[in-house]
């Protein structure tokens, strides 16, 4: 099976190198890059987002969500954003 690239948008670099973030990288780097090097369309913390963001899925990291676009024909994962739950969905 082919492994996905990882690929880090502008956004989420920026985001994560502020305190709140900064102890989730290490964890996502460790971890989650991982998982999604290896099948980001499936697992238990992966879920397809509905309607109009359809084809960006969320991966769950406790309290944080982790957002990310898969390109199929590149093999790349995109990661676009990460957040608080609280805060995600508004």
């Amino acid at each position: 099976m082919l492994k996905y690239k990882i690929a880090e948008t502008e956004t989420f670099e920026k985001k994560v190198t502020t305190q709140k973030y900064k102890f989730l990288y290490k964890k996502i780097k460790d971890y989650i890059y991982p998982i999604l090097r290896e099948n980001p369309l499936f697992g238990p913390n992966i879920k397809r987002l509905k309607g109009e963001y359809k084809e960006i899925y969320r991966y769950r990291i406790g309290d944080y969500r982790l957002f990310y676009k898969v390109s199929e024909e590149t093999v790349i994962v995109f990661i676009i954003d990460i957040e608080n739950r609280k805060d995600a969905y508004k």
